[in-house]
C-alpha cells in the first residue's frame, strides 16, 4: 500500500474513535468562541451535536450559521504532539426542527452512541440538536501529510504541496 493508499484507509476510519469535536464558532459581531460537543454522523457525512440553547456556541451557531470542527488524536496516543492526526471542516449549521422524523433519527443515534443521558435531555427544550454540513476540510496525519478533503461524499483527498497545489490518487 502507497503512502496515498495509507492516508485514504486512515481517513476512512479517523473518526471511529472520538466522540467529540471541538467547535470553533463567532457571533455576529465576530467575536470568536471555541467550545467541544459530543457528535454523531449519518450516511451523507452530516455531523450533529446536541447542545443548550444556553451555550455561547448555540447562540453563534444561530446567529452566523457557519463553525468549524476539529477531531483531532488523543495526546496520549501521539507519537509527536508537533504532529497530531487531525481533521478539521468548515460547515455550514442548521438547528433540526424538535420531534420530526428526522430529529427522532438523530436523538435515537445520540442515545445508542451516548447512552441514557440522551433520555435526560431529549424532553428539554433547551436542548437542540445542530446539523453540521461540511463543504471543505483537511485531514492531517503527520508532517508533510496534509490532504485536502472534497468531493461530494467528502471522500476525496488530495495531498497539499508547499507551493499551495495538491495532488490526488
Amino acid at each position: 500500500m502507497n503512502k496515498f493508499e495509507q492516508a485514504q484507509a486512515a481517513y476512512a476510519t479517523f473518526l471511529d474513535d472520538i466522540s467529540s469535536l471541538t467547535l470553533a464558532t463567532c457571533s455576529a459581531d465576530g467575536i470568536p468562541n471555541a467550545s467541544y460537543a459530543p457528535f454523531v454522523t449519518d450516511d451523507d457525512r452530516h455531523f450533529y451535536i446536541y447542545i443548550s440553547g444556553l451555550s455561547t456556541h448555540t447562540q453563534n451557531l444561530a446567529a452566523t450559521g457557519k463553525a468549524s470542527i476539529m477531531a483531532i488524536e488523543d495526546e496520549a496516543k501521539t507519537a509527536q504532539l508537533f504532529a497530531r492526526a487531525r481533521l478539521t471542516f468548515e460547515c455550514t449549521a442548521r438547528e433540526l426542527e424538535r420531534e420530526t422524523p428526522h430529529w427522532e433519527a438523530i436523538a435515537d443515534r445520540f442515545a445508542d452512541r451516548f447512552g441514557k443521558i440522551i433520555d435526560v435531555f431529549r424532553p428539554l427544550a433547551d436542548f437542540r440538536i445542530v446539523q453540521l454540513v461540511p463543504s471543505s476540510g483537511r485531514f492531517v496525519i503527520g508532517f508533510g501529510a496534509a490532504y485536502d478533503v472534497s468531493g461530494d461524499r467528502l471522500d476525496r483527498l488530495i495531498q497539499v504541496t508547499g507551493e499551495g497545489k495538491g495532488h490526488g490518487g
